[in-house]
């Protein structure tokens, strides 16, 4: 199962970089593509990237220096908190992010070929969000 999951990943990965290429989008990485889906339309701090489990501080760090040099992300410090920076899509990052929602629901369409139910799609989100929940609460709490 870990292994389906990190060659899923990997996959999901793959079909980033493709559609990355039919855009003629060079400047950014799949992970970086990706990395702009999840912070999407809001207003987030680099630290809740970090919190969500999405990424590790280095890797964020490096991605976030290379999508702004790139103009898909601008950055601001918080008022609030001098230390913490906040970050917003630009236009050219919430364009890509489009082309990635609409590539995506291409993708969930054709699986109706598969014979994946919206049920048994459902059935497979609730194992592995059950599966993450576990793998969290040993990684706070320990084994036992």
């Amino acid at each position: 199962m870990v292994r389906l999951i990190e060659r899923l990943h990997r996959h999901f990965l793959d079909v980033i970089r493709a559609e990355l290429h039919r855009l003629n989008v060079d400047d950014i990485n799949a992970v970086q593509a990706l990395l702009l889906h999840n912070i999407g339309t809001e207003d987030v701090v680099i630290r809740d990237l970090k919190d969500r489990g999405y990424y590790h501080g280095s890797n964020v760090s490096y991605n976030i220096k290379k999508l702004t040099e790139s103009g898909y992300i601008a950055q601001e410090r918080s008022p609030h908190d001098r230390r913490a920076t906040r970050l917003q899509l630009t236009e050219k990052g919430l364009s890509l992010c489009e082309a990635l929602r609409r590539m995506q629901g291409n993708l969930a369409g054709g699986l109706k070929r598969f014979e994946l139910t919206e049920s048994s799609l459902d059935g497979a989100n609730e194992s592995l969000a059950r599966i993450e929940r576990a793998w969290t609460d040993h990684i706070r709490f320990g084994g036992g």
